[in-house]
């Protein structure tokens, strides 16, 4: 079998297709990887090539049966406390362990994707730290120096990625902890907007605040797992869809403005060279296109020392309470020590740290104001396992100065490699933005990762190259206006995140169109007319910007009745849209009442 050297899934998913790689043979040599690799602690447990082949059978059945598998035969980890059926769930305390009767909705919808699962990661115990040193399965070492920390809590997974044995790896992330380690690690890390991956199945730390994270080698291999993965879920009850956020305005790929912290407000806890790294990473953002703009940091700052000092411990407690009033021995000292204090958090302390939340989060408002994102150091340093050991508390705190806001005041980020160290060791960035923006922050997330050039895991492998037009900083992108189902959250949308659209803004046209229905259209589509104005209304549709050959390929593609022409928006701008051709709506529903697509889908 020719050499698998990177199991980035954008690769390995075209190698499949060509037929230069069999999926059956890259998955016995991903086992065998993992058995020769010499930290065994990355894993709680590792699945059987047996039960590895059984699902990678399943998933072949399927696609013979005509069912699109776009991950059929990725190999890839869950952190140990996400529920895949018939497997032990740890949360790393071997005495709350138990089976699962059902996968995790996240797992599920991968696995019926065609991801092939090969086992269950370390975590510090109960996703409680950012250090990876919190387990009774073991420490999870650097794999860049095992003298030094993985990061936490999902240290397996992170290094699982890093090292080559899984193509990507689930984590859970409430304070940082799918950030963390992926900063530590040299691979992605993707927050999503909190409710676009529903937590059903995951074991809760803070149940209001809970993430389920993506660790990847490259940004575009995190985003197509998190496509495939969000999903409502009524099983979830903080689960939100993608249409939830449909008011939050997209950003330009090729102009945007980006947000530093004053120097005085930037800690490094001594690194100097964390610091030049995160400089650096500054001028590539200048370079790619954006503005940088100083905001106060304080409002973050003060969010997200509430994490641990606020009644949020409270809902940590929650989860192991049976354990700590009954059997408090069967957690680590350290993690009783941390939810024992929540004993005595009161109901009153506890709104009196919601007003405080709700103050920063106004304050935090009005530096959004200013920018379009955030660009901030994943973590100031890194430590030694020793130095971990010796102050668990305090240092497990200096590594989420930058990550425990998030998402208390509602966020999401993406956390990239930024560079290396002089001892070898990595060090990461991170991008975040307001919930909802997690397609305009990947794809500048995905553009500063590759002009960095630091490669991705142990290995440093090149980045393959995109399938996603990437804009230029110089070259005008082109907006095209939608108004059906390639509307944010429509079946087709997915159409132009694939080529790096981004979301301008939303609008509606000049009362001079009509709205239609369009009979056995798969998926429902609707048509736009242009009359007179007399007979016109406004229909509400979303503009949308790309790449000049985005565009083009994406015009090429768009089938009879449907073209593209000049629509006159409210304000007057004039910008290309879709049209339909004036025969096909002979006899199709009049919808123009409803006054836009969304609007008639839900009242139809």
């Amino acid at each position: 079998m020719p050499s698998v050297d990177d199991l980035n899934l954008t690769t390995l998913s075209q190698r499949y297709q060509t037929g230069e790689l069999d999926p059956y043979q890259v998955l016995e040599d991903v086992l065998t990887r993992i058995d020769r690799y010499p930290q065994t602690a990355i894993w709680i447990e590792r699945f059987s090539s047996q039960e590895v082949r059984s699902q990678l059978d399943d998933a072949l059945r399927r696609k013979a049966a005509g069912i699109t598998q776009p991950l059929l035969g990725i190999p890839f980890a869950i952190k140990d406390n996400i529920d895949m059926a018939g497997h032990r769930t740890t949360a790393a305390c071997p005495a709350f362990g138990y089976v699962a009767q059902k996968s995790a909705t996240v797992v599920q919808r991968l696995c019926d994707a065609g991801a092939i699962a090969v086992g269950k990661t370390n975590l510090d115990q109960f996703a409680t730290g950012l250090v990876g040193t919190r387990s009774p399965y073991g420490v999870v070492k650097n794999p860049f120096d095992a003298r030094y920390i993985s990061g936490g809590s999902s240290s397996g997974s992170a290094v699982a990625v890093a090292a080559g044995l899984v193509s990507f790896a689930l984590a859970t992330d409430t304070a940082g902890s799918g950030r963390v380690p992926a900063a530590l690690n040299n691979i992605v890390g993707l927050k999503p907007s909190c409710g676009l991956i529903s937590t059903a199945g995951a074991v809760p730390a803070c149940k209001s605040l809970d993430c389920i994270a993506v660790l990847a080698l490259t940004c575009e291999d995190a985003r197509t797992v998190m496509q495939i993965a969000q999903s409502p879920d009524s099983a979830d009850p903080y689960s939100r869809a993608a249409t939830d956020f449909s008011a939050v305005s997209a950003f330009s790929q090729s102009r945007f403005r980006f947000g530093i912290p004053a120097e005085s407000e930037l800690s490094f806890f001594g690194n100097s060279e964390m610091a030049a790294i995160y400089r650096a990473a500054i001028e590539r953002m200048r370079a790619l296109g954006g503005n940088a703009v100083e905001i106060d940091y304080r409002p973050f700052a003060q969010a997200a020392a509430l994490l641990y000092g606020g009644p949020w411990v409270a809902e940590r407690y929650l989860v192991a309470r049976d354990l700590m009033e009954n059997q408090p021995d069967a957690l680590l000292p350290i993690i009783r020590s941390i939810l024992g204090g929540a004993a005595n958090i009161t109901a009153t302390e506890t709104f009196e740290a919601i007003y405080k939340l709700q103050s920063f989060r106004q304050l935090a408002k009005a530096e959004w104001a200013k920018m379009d994102l955030l660009i901030l150091p994943t973590t100031g340093t890194t430590y030694t396992i020793a130095e971990v050991e010796a102050e668990p508390v305090s240092l497990n705190s200096n590594l989420g100065y930058y990550t425990n806001f998030v998402n208390l005041l509602d966020l999401c980020a993406v956390a990239v490699p930024g560079g290396f160290q002089s001892n070898g060791l990595p060090a990461g960035v991170s991008l975040i933005a307001p919930a909802g923006s997690d397609q305009s922050l990947l794809n500048i997330a995905d553009a500063l990762h590759r002009s960095l050039k630091v490669g991705t895991g142990v290995g440093k492998n090149p980045i393959p190259q995109s399938r996603r037009p990437i804009m230029s900083t110089t070259q005008k992108p082109a907006k095209l206006a939608v108004v059906g189902a390639h509307l944010s959250g429509m079946p087709l949308n997915h159409q132009l995140t694939d080529i790096g659209a981004v979301l301008v803004r939303k609008a509606k046209t000049a009362p001079c169109y009509r709205l239609f229905a369009l009979p056995g259209t798969v998926p429902p589509k609707p048509g736009l007319i242009r009359v007179s104005d007399q007979a016109g209304v406004a229909i509400e549709l979303e503009v949308w910007e790309m790449s000049l050959e985005a565009f083009g390929g994406f015009v090429a593609a768009i089938p009879s009745p449907l073209g593209i022409g000049t629509v006159l928006l409210y304000d007057g701008e004039a910008v290309q849209s879709f049209l339909c051709e004036s025969y096909a709506v002979e006899g199709a529903r009049d919808i123009s009442k409803f006054g836009g697509w969304r609007a008639f889908l839900k009242g139809a």
